[in-house]
């Protein structure tokens, strides 16, 4: 199959609403329990699942490209040390890497709070940051310059990007996302009734520490997007309401869009789980062009979205989960409903968030077909 677009001019051009060859090819991502299942189906061992996935429902293997990177570390420095503090009863007490103490089932270790490697419920018992001092001590691990921070060859990676094909996308965390990082979530909420000057004090350090960041980027290379890591939703509401998140969020996500704007960056993209619904204006109005992954037992209604705002917002992500997972006609159904969405622009789609492990081998490989078939792929 003969391209007439790169990669990295098909994404741009269907998230910026032009004319692509075809849709970017993204179905989403499997965690570890999930493969295990696939295995127990007919996934055979030691090969890549999407790939053999994309052999059986007929999606030639140039549909899928690998994205650019650059060496930066946005996480504090020093890190916290990873250890169990205590096993009982099945559970694991653990200290992680973020200063956190948290309780999980010792079917899993510490690792696994690192990376997102498989669908791990936690109880947080200890945040980090709970009194003023915690935090006057804890941005002291957010040093721009600490040793680290850029990869020795980032500049050498950067001038090796200036001619790319692939996408260059820079992920960092939002300001309701780090926030709740270092404070917990009720913390935070409760910090923003009683403390608000205490959390402004924090998202300005925030926001700052990263327009830092930003800006060595930009001074070597523009990526094709920055992308706002800010789970801030429930099933059916935002987590905050309209007026927190103008106070809180709204400076930082303003200052960012328009230094990357200024630089030449085309997309500013946030992820966010649950419901949207409140958000998307607001993010509109930060000058924030996509969301994802659109959850749709989370209430959210994609082609509503993608009528009531037209061109000002793109999306990725938006099907169905449970449809996958039930298969036939009931996900036929699920990639139909999208269909309008797909041809009116502005939409890469693929699965609403991590693929679960009932969805079974079977079904994603005919997941697989249906979405080449709806991005033009076979």
């Amino acid at each position: 199959m003969a391209d007439s677009m790169t990669p990295r001019e098909r994404y741009l051009a269907t998230l910026l609403y032009q004319k692509p060859d075809r849709l970017p090819f993204s179905p989403g991502g499997a965690r570890e329990s999930t493969l295990k299942a696939w295995h127990s189906q007919g996934l055979p061992q030691g090969v890549n699942w999407l790939q053999e996935a994309m052999r059986l429902a007929g999606i030639p293997a140039e549909a899928v490209s690998p994205a650019a990177s650059l060496p930066v570390d946005w996480r504090m420095m020093p890190q916290f040390e990873e250890k169990v503090l205590e096993h009982r009863g099945g559970h694991y007490i653990v200290q992680d890497w973020k200063g956190n103490i948290c309780e999980i089932s010792d079917t899993y270790d510490v690792s696994y709070l690192r990376e997102a490697r498989d669908f791990v419920t936690r109880r947080w018992l200890r945040c980090p940051v709970e009194t003023r001092h915690d935090w006057l001590e804890m941005r002291r691990r957010y040093d721009i310059n600490t040793p680290g921070r850029f990869g020795p060859d980032f500049a050498e990676r950067a001038r090796a990007l200036s001619d790319r094909q692939t996408v260059l996308r820079l992920t960092f965390s939002g300001p309701f996302w780090q926030l709740r990082e270092w404070c917990g979530f009720e913390g935070l909420c409760m910090m923003m009734i009683e403390q608000p000057e205490l959390v402004d004090e924090m998202a300005a350090f925030w926001t700052d520490f990263v327009s830092q960041m930003l800006q060595r980027v930009f001074d070597h290379v523009v990526p094709d997007s920055i992308l706002i890591n800010e789970d801030m939703a429930y099933k059916a509401h935002s987590m905050i309401s309209p007026a927190m998140t103008r106070r809180f969020c709204m400076p930082s996500w303003q200052k960012w869009t328009r230094l990357a704007h200024q630089a030449g960056c085309p997309m500013v993209e946030v992820d966010s789980d649950g419901c949207v619904e409140e958000l998307i204006p607001i993010w509109i109005e930060a000058g924030i062009r996509s969301n994802w992954p659109l959850e749709v037992a989370a209430h959210n209604d994609l082609p509503l979205y993608h009528r009531t705002y037209g061109q000002k917002m793109a999306y990725q992500g938006g099907i169905d989960k449970r449809a996958m997972a039930r298969g036939g006609q009931t996900l036929i159904d699920e990639m139909a409903r999208l269909e309008p969405v797909a041809r009116g622009g502005g939409y890469i789609p693929g699965c609403d968030h991590a693929i679960p492990a009932d969805v079974s081998w079977p079904n994603i490989v005919e997941y697989i077909r249906l979405l080449g078939r709806m991005t033009g792929w076979c």
